[in-house]
């Protein structure tokens, strides 16, 4: 591994920690406050892309998660796939030429994550991957892309679950570089619990705890195509008849439901309430006194299944099995029936087990393989 004599002997690990989508936030807060508990051993700058530009995206997250303000904006905006991967490549190339880094360190799998592994293997600099190995076996999702890329290309890979380890060994990954460490977003959750739990989110949005629905839609393959969404506001249709649902927009989500009758009648009704993003706290209140939350996002999987709390997944593919075989997790796709199907099952449902080494202590996991590398025992 290149990693192996990156840093010489005598001088803290120079790294350089990306940040740019919002679920980044999360995965990065915990490894960058056990990093600050063993300050001579690392130097660490965290980069900001900027692929999350509004505050409720982004800076809401350095304030509520205790994550130093970023050393560097590189403030690439919006963007097409495309465009947004160049540009971040554009931008994060000088400051690796400037900084000199031992290690560039990219967690789970947005434009950003890719770009800058990417830039950092053509500069020769190590690339950890926090979150590797998850694959949903759909590559029309761009978010699958980018995970099997990075992961070709790191030098460093920890993973969340076993199934992560097994893919990533079935892909031809050496075994030396792969470290099953467990999940750093659910440090991040149980450091920021009782927190959350203070600010009594629901209470706040005029609903009783277990007696709502919680909605978020992001992935262009539901919020992008009319007829797909025409769907799911059909299915939600059906959920608000029960219960009201609450729906934080997401701004790539915002013109699609502002075009929708159907999402226009239920809000007419009470029975749909849309606002803007929160903050992670006040979701995370919301999200843990939920009846159910349905959603297409990875994280709030892993999150609810923690949590207890019953999830439908609003996809045909996961690439967080475990949060089907041992928490609360539904994969119920678009149809309708499906998804009321599934709602059904949901409130009848309890907890399950919670997945191995989702324990709170994946960051120090993950601190501990860095501590430890060739080039600090020699």
């Amino acid at each position: 591994m290149r990693v192996d004599s990156a840093a010489p002997r005598g001088r803290p690990l120079r790294m350089l920690s990306i940040v740019g989508a919002r679920p980044n936030f999360m995965k990065v807060a915990p490894i960058a406050r056990e990093l600050q508990r063993h300050a001579g051993a690392f130097d660490n700058t965290i980069v900001h892309t900027g692929q999350h530009y509004d505050s409720k995206l982004s800076d809401v997250f350095f304030d509520e998660l205790d994550i130093p303000r970023p050393d560097v904006n590189l403030n690439v905006g919006s963007g097409s796939h495309a465009q947004q991967t160049a540009a971040v490549m554009s931008a994060f190339e000088p400051i690796v030429l400037e900084r000199a880094p031992d290690l560039v360190l990219v967690v789970g799998d947005v434009n950003s994550t890719l770009a800058c592994a990417l830039v950092a293997t053509k500069c020769r600099v190590a690339v950890a991957h926090v979150e590797a190995g998850l694959r949903s076996r759909d590559r029309a999702m761009p978010e699958e892309i980018n995970r099997v890329l990075t992961d070709q290309i790191s030098d460093l890979l920890f993973t969340t679950e076993r199934s992560a380890s097994e893919n990533l060994r079935a892909e031809g990954i050496d075994a030396e570089k792969i470290f099953f460490v467990g999940n750093v977003m659910i440090d991040t959750l149980l450091y920021h619990r009782d927190r959350a739990r203070e600010m009594q989110s629901a209470q706040r949005f005029g609903v009783c705890p277990g007696e709502y629905a919680l909605l978020t839609l992001h992935r262009p393959s539901n919020v992008d195509d009319p007829a797909v969404f025409a769907r799911l506001m059909e299915a939600i249709g059906r959920i608000a008849s029960d219960t009201v649902v609450l729906f934080p927009v997401h701004p790539r989500t915002r013109g699609t439901v502002e075009r929708s009758s159907t999402a226009a009648r239920l809000v007419e009704a009470g029975r749909l309430r849309l606002f803007e993003p929160l903050g992670y706290l006040e979701f995370l209140g919301l999200m843990e006194s939920a009846r159910v939350v349905l959603t297409d996002s990875g994280g709030i999987q892993e999150e609810t299944t923690i949590l207890g709390v019953p999830c439908l997944t609003l996809r045909t593919t996961t690439e967080r099995p475990a949060t089907v075989t041992f928490g609360t997790n539904q994969v119920v796709g678009t149809d309708p029936g499906a998804i009321a199907d599934g709602y059904r099952r949901a409130l009848t449902s309890t907890a399950r087990a919670v997945p191995e080494l989702w324990d709170g202590g994946a960051a120090k996991r993950v601190v501990d393989v860095l501590l430890n590398l060739p080039t600090r025992t020699a």
